[in-house]
């Protein structure tokens, strides 16, 4: 209500320009060293623990079961905060999680022989390595649930209806250019000059790029009213909340005496009994998930998370095996380059397509394109010569993109669109949990069959 004579005087194209772009820039650089770390773990672990997979599966077991089991609280945590109290702990933890460990790995691959020399100090390093990666990743989804599940819905509000899906679609191809270019330049990095090189420039790119990150996204908040407008309701309920409770709270203590007076002491024992399932639901984990479960959107995040129970999508395991059979740093980094060129394209054909056959057909015809392409996958475990069947499975993942991230922005529409806006934080924490369980699934599997021979075969 507020916010519709500010609305009167801009342009209903959409929000200016220049604050656009500065939101645009500011994710770019957030992005760019989240993806630089991701693609370069792998490649580490397998270089500190050469022939076993077992450290890159370790590390993607931690990261994934991290937001597996703190997303739900992330969620909830990003709702009940303002926009800049999450904005200023999400780039300050993020950016000092990479530095941290991007010390650790230089330290592992320096002292190389520190795994037969002094085992504490090795083990210390690579769980000092996992623990602040996993950290980087939480704030990282912090991060993603302001800007991509809050920020892009209350700055489109009010305008044209193809502005949301037009922002979503330029956030997710945004990330995509991050996946495209960062392990290219990281693999030749690598391939050229050295590991530890690549550790230090990703050190030194997020001591410099996180003041940057921080100017833009206080000038896109501070230009945008309806951010502050948002951010104060969000501060406003919480009292309310705290309220209600003391009253019901107050209610429940006077209940209880009267009951203590008039019935039996099994009454007592079943009043107790309730209790402690009422504290129980209430606790902020399980009460995230009640949230979501009541979601009219649940049964398709459901399926969007079931995607992640996979190996094929040049993550750390993906890297790592590539890896071990061969393959250079800098092709895979090319490889996974298309693979991010072809979600692009993916983010350019989605609004043209939703906008005519609507967001749950565009999801429908994504996931079914995705399993067609996945055919090559499966075709190249019978394929003999080595690199020919790596090169195979890179080229079946890299086109399944176009369906894939197709149908990753059509669910996420449809929870923009029908998830109540006193929900959409928890309920985009909850998502990305279930989809790290199903991801961390995967890993599991990696650390039981932790031979490349195995897996590639």
């Amino acid at each position: 209500m507020d916010r519709r004579p500010l609305l009167a005087h801009q342009d209903q194209q959409g929000p200016p320009s220049s604050l656009l772009n500065y939101l645009y820039t500011a994710h770019f650089l957030a992005r760019w060293g989240a993806r630089m770390w991701e693609f370069s773990v792998g490649l580490y672990m397998i270089s500190v623990w050469p022939d076993s997979l077992l450290l890159a599966a370790i590390y993607g077991a931690v990261e994934s079961a991290s937001t597996a089991l703190f997303g739900p609280i992330v969620g909830r945590w990003v709702d009940r905060l303002t926009y800049v109290k999450v904005l200023q702990l999400w780039l300050v933890t993020q950016n000092l999680s990479f530095i941290i460990a991007g010390g650790t790995v230089m330290a592992l691959l320096v002292f190389s022989s520190l795994k037969f020399t002094n085992l504490v100090a090795f083990i210390t390093l690579v769980i000092l390595t996992n623990v602040s990666g996993a950290v980087g990743v939480l704030s990282t989804l912090a991060g993603t649930i302001l800007i991509e599940r809050e920020w892009v819905v209350v700055i489109s509000d009010g305008y044209h209806p193809g502005l949301l899906t037009d922002m979503n679609s330029v956030i997710r191809r945004i990330d995509l250019t991050c996946k495209l270019a960062a392990p290219v330049i990281t693999g030749f990095i690598i391939s050229f000059v050295s590991l530890k090189a690549s550790a230090m420039a990703l050190a030194m790119w997020t001591t410099i790029s996180v003041w940057v990150e921080y100017w833009l996204f206080m000038s896109v908040y501070n230009g945008i009213p309806a951010l502050g407008v948002s951010s104060l309701r969000r501060i406003l309920k919480v009292p309310q909340s705290e309220v209600q409770e003391s009253i019901s709270a107050s209610h429940q203590e006077s209940d209880n005496s009267l009951l203590n007076d008039g019935e039996s002491s099994g009454t007592a024992g079943k009043s107790s009994a309730s209790k402690i399932i009422e504290w129980v639901s209430k606790v902020p984990y399980i009460d995230s998930w009640r949230v979501y479960l009541r979601q009219v959107v649940v049964l398709p995040g459901v399926a969007l998370a079931l995607l992640y129970f996979t190996v094929l999508s040049f993550g750390t395991l993906m890297t790592a095996t590539l890896e071990w059979k061969g393959v250079q740093a800098f092709v895979i980094g090319i490889a996974r380059g298309i693979s991010a060129s072809i979600g692009i394209a993916a983010t350019v054909v989605y609004p043209r397509l939703q906008s005519r056959i609507l967001t749950l057909r565009t999801g429908l015809w994504s996931v079914w394109s995705q399993w067609i392409c996945l055919l090559a996958c499966v075709a190249s475990i019978w394929i003999k010569n080595s690199h020919l069947s790596a090169y195979v499975l890179m080229g079946g993942v890299a086109t399944s993109r176009l369906g894939l991230w197709m149908f990753d922005l059509s669910v996420i529409q449809q929870m923009q669109d029908l998830v109540p806006e006193s929900d959409r934080c928890i309920v985009g924490g909850v998502q990305n949990s279930l989809q790290s369980t199903l991801d961390l699934m995967g890993y599991v599997m990696g650390i039981i069959i932790s031979n490349p021979q195995v897996i590639s075969s």
